[in-house]
């Protein structure tokens, strides 16, 4: 058996009396897949590491637990029932669980992939792009009548010419909104962005 930790053995005592056995039965087959395996808690649960990285884990919640693997998608592909955390879908009894058969070829693939130093993790999903900014009509309006501010504005990354946008745009009374307008068209005639004090 690889190494245990302490901080498990509390771990599954405090877990509800249903999942008890289910946490005991997946430690015993992670430990018997791979007899490297070392124990710790990490995010406040119980993970499995092997070869200088996060092999598994396995988590006890109100109602369900749940097992993952840390390269989902290499172990057990996309087809799995993820009903909730982990790879094997939200686990009330021992019988939700696959086949043992099965974790095992599971723990074992996941152990060589960590063996031959394979990189992957949970996938993060892409940060969808901001539209980019458009100008009120009567900010749009300044701008044509002042050729050097428009051309700043336009030069400008997106990120920047939102400041200005927004900060018009948030504006609650017309002139306030109107002085915002005048001291916007000032600054960008001088190529300065929103923030430029703060730079």
């Amino acid at each position: 058996m690889g190494r245990t930790d302490p901080r498990v053995d509390a771990y599954i005592a405090k877990a509800a009396p249903f999942a008890q056995p289910i946490l005991r039965h997946l430690r015993a087959v992670v430990h018997e897949a791979c007899p490297g395996v070392e124990e710790t808690i990490k995010w406040g649960m119980p993970c499995f590491t092997y070869a200088g990285g996060l092999l598994c884990n396995m988590a006890a919640f109100k109602a369900h637990a749940s097992f993952g693997f840390w390269k989902h998608a290499l172990v057990v592909g996309d087809a799995s029932p993820r009903a909730g955390m982990g790879s094997v879908g939200k686990l009330a009894s021992v019988r939700d669980l696959p086949p043992k058969k099965q974790l095992v070829a599971y723990v074992k693939k996941a152990a060589a992939l960590n063996a031959e130093g394979v990189k992957g993790g949970p996938a993060r999903k892409a940060a969808k792009p901001k539209p980019a900014p458009e100008p009120t009509p009567e900010f749009a309006a300044a701008l044509r009548r002042n050729r050097a501010a428009a051309a700043t504005f336009k030069a400008f990354p997106p990120s920047q010419r939102r400041e200005y946008v927004e900060w018009i745009a948030e504006a609650k009374r017309e002139e306030t909104r109107g002085r915002r307008i005048a001291q916007a068209i000032e600054w960008l005639a001088e190529g300065k962005p929103r923030n430029w004090k703060y730079r």
